[in-house]
């Protein structure tokens, strides 16, 4: 079920043997298992021989620095990274969890801050390249490095017409949307209903991020753009750091770099909502 040479690997790491490999689900990408050891060990592995270069090492730091925030949210423990697979891990889940609680530990991430807005390294959302130059200033940054790249690249794959190049050459006010001043925040990066599940010992668990300091609207925005989450998640997460007047209409514009990242992985009505939302606000 996995490759022999990843089995052995493992083995020689884990200086025990596998004693069994059960497929699981994990996502549309990768290859997914739970692996049993001789001495009781559970771990989830995910694999791909085709990723990009450096995916799953990122993944890993990305999972790293979200456990250094030492919120009360369970972050996958990394056992093992390298270029074609990462090892974790394994965490029970549940069917039913305290979403308000939740709320509460999201936002103590959020209050894990950088003085800039931006990443010391590359690193992925899904399997695209998400680059992380630092920016002092948080509209800056979003342009920049979250709506120019994928603009670009759905231009250049004919899912989005060549006119929204022409956003990118303004020098200032490139929409009426105003983000309230707010250090840069440690954000998940993807955090959509299918990156998080409820724990056997009553925790909420977020994974597969794409981690960045910026601002904190970002992540929330994202987890309205596919049903959204319980109600109570939000007022846990308002009763710990309130967003300030105006949100609803920022999350709109914020949503636009994860609908531009689904334009370019999987095409289709995505492009449209894209060029819907770039007509609005630029």
């Amino acid at each position: 079920m996995i490759p022999l040479s990843l089995k052995s690997k493992i083995e020689n790491h884990l200086n025990e043997q596998v004693s069994d490999i059960i497929a699981v689900y994990g996502g549309d990408i990768n290859k997914t298992v739970k692996i049993l050891t001789e001495n009781s060990g559970t771990y989830f592995l995910k694999w791909n021989p085709n990723s990009p270069e450096g995916m799953f090492n990122a993944e890993a730091a990305g999972l790293q620095l979200l456990a250094s925030a030492e919120t009360e949210l369970e972050i996958p423990s990394v056992i093992l990274a390298d270029d074609d697979f990462l090892m974790m891990d394994f965490i029970e889940e549940a069917d039913t969890g305290n979403s308000f609680e939740f709320g509460i530990q999201l936002a103590k991430l959020h209050k894990k801050t950088n003085e800039l807005h931006g990443l010391d390294h590359t690193n992925f959302i899904g399997r695209l390249p998400q680059t992380n130059k630092y920016y002092a200033d948080w509209m800056d940054f979003f342009i920049r490095e979250r709506l120019e790249p994928q603009v670009k690249l759905a231009i250049d794959s004919g899912k989005l017409s060549k006119k929204h190049l022409s956003i990118f050459d303004r020098v200032m006010n490139f929409t009426y949307v105003i983000f309230p001043e707010e250090p840069p925040s440690l954000l998940h990066g993807d955090l959509w209903g299918g990156n998080y599940m409820f724990t056997i010992d009553g925790r909420a668990s977020i994974y597969d991020p794409a981690v960045y300091y910026g601002h904190r609207e970002m992540d929330l925005a994202m987890t309205h753009l596919f049903g959204g989450f319980d109600p109570a998640f939000y007022e846990g997460y308002n009763s710990e750091y309130p967003l300030q007047k105006g949100y609803q209409e920022r999350f709109k514009l914020c949503n636009l770099y994860p609908i531009l990242v689904h334009t370019n992985l999987f095409g289709g009505g995505y492009a449209s909502r894209a060029e819907q939302i770039l007509n609005r606000f630029f």
